[in-house]
């Protein structure tokens, strides 16, 4: 079942943080913060339904707990203030009856990116997780959400401010997407945007984050060493299809499976950014389909003949740029299929989470949109950077 897939990928996610911590040294470095935000937040009107139903705002809270490197430990001299942390939040809409009342549970990962001060910082965030609780199963009572569990996928601003030795004050902005991957209909999607708010207490020993990133000689040299990394990524997913057939659309019955091979090299710039190409082949098991439609086939009863193996296959060309942390690496990519099913070649886009699990092998979370609007499929996988 796909929501069992899901629910494992992120348990598989929420476990990869042991392996970075054992490379530091061990937990004696890690630095422990627990914390709780507020999100109004407005539902922009991205399809008729939401227009008819008033679903224009919502209202979020989170539970929230992370850790940091001591600014005195390797990672904490190369990555001063980054901060990585599990969630669990709630969110009600201003139609609520309609859309259901979602939990949900998520990894997170940001850092300072400016510091405007001894006690203000301004830096990102980013979330991703799983959603439970949606209003789903009639198209008469939420169109945009069609299964009860959804991913959750987040990133946004946020600006912290020392209160206290402590005490920390937190406001940001947030944009915030839900959607299924395509593995059922409909999937329009729900987006938010908002405004957060909220205060965390650092637990234990604390000191001024103003101390830290003062990195030793080696280490701003390894930090700054420009190379090459090769991730080579094998993943597959499902999905549900709808074609136009004889003038009219059909939601075809059943499920496709997809699965896909990369090879992506990355110049890394330096030790937060790298850049590359990636050659991009994937078997998609609904490509093609519509030359292959038996005539007179429809509903429940939609009939294809099988096509042949090599008519499915699509390969393009990709440029890359990843944000790289340690332990998540965060890629987005924009391609074009060189080659592809009949009808079907495109401009596609990627948006893929790398949560590493050994200094070289990764779990690989992903989703591939065509023409920035199309949703495609899930990369669900593994990968290996060589």
């Amino acid at each position: 079942m796909c929501v069992d897939r899901l629910l494992l990928m992120v348990v598989m996610l929420l476990a990869a943080p042991c392996g970075l911590i054992a490379d530091d040294g061990g937990g004696g470095s890690l630095r422990w913060r627990i914390g709780v935000e507020a999100e109004p937040a407005w539902v922009p009107p991205t399809n008729s339904y939401f227009k008819t139903r008033g679903v224009g705002g919502s209202l979020a809270g989170a539970l929230k707990a992370d850790f940091r490197f001591d600014g005195g430990s390797r990672i904490g001299r190369m990555y001063p203030g980054l901060y990585h942390g599990v969630g669990v939040g709630g969110r009600c809409f201003s139609s609520g009856a309609a859309m259901g009342a979602p939990v949900s549970a998520f990894i997170y990962q940001g850092a300072p990116f400016a510091r405007l001060g001894r006690r203000v910082t301004v830096g990102y965030e980013w979330q991703f997780g799983a959603a439970f609780g949606w209003r789903h199963g009639r198209t008469d009572v939420n169109p945009a959400v069609s299964t009860c569990v959804t991913a959750h996928m987040g990133v946004g601003v946020r600006m912290h401010y020392s209160l206290t030795r402590a005490w920390q004050l937190m406001a940001g902005v947030q944009l915030t997407h839900f959607s299924n991957g395509n593995t059922s209909y409909p999937n329009a999607g729900v987006n938010s945007l908002g405004v957060t708010v909220g205060a965390a207490y650092r637990i234990g020993s604390v000191s001024d984050d103003g101390g830290e990133g003062a990195a030793l000689p080696e280490v701003n040299a390894e930090a700054g060493r420009r190379r090459w990394h090769y991730d080579v990524v094998a993943y597959g997913a499902w999905r549900k299809r709808a074609l136009m057939l004889g003038g009219s659309p059909q939601l075809c019955p059943g499920r496709f499976g997809v699965a896909g091979l990369q090879f992506a090299p990355l110049y890394c710039l330096n030790r937060y950014v790298g850049v590359g190409p990636s050659l991009d082949v994937q078997y998609n098991e609904s490509s093609g389909l519509a030359r292959y439609w038996v005539e007179g086939t429809v509903g429940s009863n939609l009939r294809f003949y099988r096509p042949p193996f090599v008519r499915q296959l699509s390969a393009g060309l990709s440029a890359h740029a990843e944000l790289t942390m340690p332990l998540f690496a965060l890629n987005i990519g924009l391609g074009y299929d060189l080659l592809s099913p009949e009808g079907e070649r495109r401009f596609y886009q990627s948006l893929t989470l790398k949560a590493f699990v050994g200094r070289r092998l990764f779990l690989n979370v992903g989703y591939r949109l065509g023409r920035f609007q199309d949703p495609q499929n899930l990369m669900l996988g593994v990968g290996v950077r060589i």
